[in-house]
């Protein structure tokens, strides 16, 4: 099967390697363009294009692909099919129509429920109990295409977007290879009942709201780890929690003790990951040798 490869960040990437082992050609890999990270904000490639520079596939990284010039292109390598995951831009029409066998998506969730930008971090916000992945044939609608495959995949109580990620990445590509072998496989129409949006984490969401339930708050914070990293301020002084757990416990809401437990509006959690500026990522009992609590102990 001649293969073009669309995707980006590392979630992409076992569904990338999958292929490479596997006996389908990829004729190129289309990923997202250099972009500024880190402190010195110096032009990073992705993950996924890293990967396929180290094996020596051609890459491409175009800003958009709804030029005349990018579809010829595409149109150019004759693909039998596209693979899709975690791309970052939207597939024009145009593009849909070119592969013999259409465009196949992996996508974190089980549809129609948690269509979108951020499906893995919203289940967990949410306190789903169950997740997923679905492969399906892409159409121009945002995740409305029909499913070829689905697999359900239990959310652990101690589960971040992170690790719940790395699962569902390997599922995914299992998955991926599982379709390939049966292309013909007859997909279903995803269900009008039970469609959510994962809208796009945006910065102004992430800060801790200590009167929630300590379940919500726990959510939050596994929910937002490691990125972007739910946030909390002391003494002026902007922390990220990254784990944590429910206990049963009260208090003022949003003071702490020098266990690291914190009250919130219903019993409390307990930090067992925390970040301040300029610093690694600490267990709670690390961070509290090396941090000056001063006179508060409430966290805001």
């Amino acid at each position: 099967m001649r293969l073009i490869f669309m995707g980006t960040p590392e979630f992409a990437v076992p569904a990338f390697n999958a292929l490479v082992q596997s006996e389908h050609e990829i004729l190129c890999v289309y990923t997202q363009p250099p972009k500024p990270a880190g402190r010195g904000k110096k032009h990073k490639i992705s993950s996924i294009h890293k990967n396929a520079n180290d094996l020596g596939v051609l890459v491409k990284s175009p800003t958009r692909l709804h030029t005349e010039e990018v579809i010829n292109e595409i149109r150019g390598f004759k693909p039998d099919v596209i693979i899709v995951v975690a791309y970052g831009q939207i597939l024009p029409e145009e593009i849909l129509k070119i592969p013999k066998f259409g465009c196949l998506n992996i996508h974190a969730s089980l549809l129609p429920r948690w269509r979108g930008a951020a499906p893995i971090h919203r289940a967990i916000m949410a306190g789903d109990k169950h997740t997923g992945v679905s492969i399906m044939n892409m159409e121009s609608g945002l995740d409305t295409g029909p499913i070829v495959m689905q697999k359900m995949v239990p959310i652990l109580p101690n589960d971040t977007t992170k690790c719940l990620s790395e699962t569902l990445a390997i599922i995914g590509s299992e998955l991926l290879i599982e379709v390939l072998a049966n292309l013909t496989r007859k997909a279903t129409a995803q269900s009008n009942i039970g469609i959510t949006y994962a809208n796009k984490i945006k910065k102004s969401e992430t800060k801790i709201n200590w009167s929630l339930n300590a379940n919500d708050v726990d959510y939050f914070i596994r929910g937002l780890s490691r990125s972007p990293g739910a946030w909390t301020v002391h003494n002026g002084v902007r922390l990220k929690l990254f784990l944590s757990e429910v206990v049963e416990d009260c208090g003022p809401v949003g003071e702490f003790t020098e266990e690291g437990v914190v009250f919130c509006g219903k019993n409390a959690i307990r930090i067992l990951q925390i970040q301040r500026p300029g610093r690694a990522i600490q267990d709670w009992t690390s961070f509290i040798r090396g941090y000056d609590i001063g006179p508060s102990k409430v966290l805001e």
